[in-house]
């Protein structure tokens, strides 16, 4: 059993992923690499002055590998339910649990209906500014929650809500992600200057 359970490996599951296994929540990531990120190129991407969507991506896996992510690259999840106090996600390699999901599947919400998730007039997953829905402990970004308004900075920005909002219930209070120069040197050392 894992923490968190991210489904979707674009920039709002791979940023939900960074966040909670970053500040200590044994996270894992489902990513079958359909993500539009492949058919972009980022010049609207805060600190990315232009790089190709796949690049993007590489950089953001070597990211959430490094702090340990365990990402399974290619696994295919078919199915989402609740189970006891959190959910089972099932994928062709068996059943995995975890007491919270984030759902980042770009703007299909076939596992979001099929785990009950409230949707709105619009036909889009209802959820509220921590990216929470109807379903406790169920999360869900991007192009999910958006009708026609996609865009990368957007959906990595709603992973990082869900992932705050996970992290603020674990520690039982508001939480926040903020680094200072003395972390980069305590947790990549020589490798600060690299980056």
């Amino acid at each position: 059993m894992t923490d968190v359970i991210v489904v979707g490996g674009g920039p709002a599951g791979l940023s939900a992923a960074l966040f909670t296994e970053k500040n200590g929540l044994e996270t894992t990531v489902f990513d079958t690499d359909k993500t539009w990120m492949h058919k972009a190129h980022l010049f609207n991407y805060p600190g990315v002055g232009s790089q190709d969507g796949t690049a993007f991506l590489d950089t953001l896996r070597t990211q959430v590998d490094s702090f340990g992510v365990d990402r399974k690259q290619g696994v295919e999840v078919t199915g989402v339910t609740e189970s006891g106090d959190g959910f089972t996600v099932t994928t062709e390699e068996g059943e995995h649990e975890a007491p919270y999901v984030v759902l980042a599947t770009g703007a299909n919400r076939d596992l979001a209906e099929e785990l009950g998730c409230a949707l709105t007039d619009e036909g889009v997953v209802d959820a509220d500014v921590t990216m929470e829905t109807s379903v406790e402990n169920a999360y869900a970004t991007g192009a999910m929650i958006r009708a026609e308004e996609w865009q990368a900075v957007i959906s990595a920005g709603d992973g990082a809500a869900a992932a705050l909002n996970i992290l603020s219930k674990e520690k039982g209070e508001h939480y926040h992600d903020f680094d200072v120069p003395a972390d980069a040197e305590s947790t990549f050392g020589g490798m600060v200057d690299e980056a």
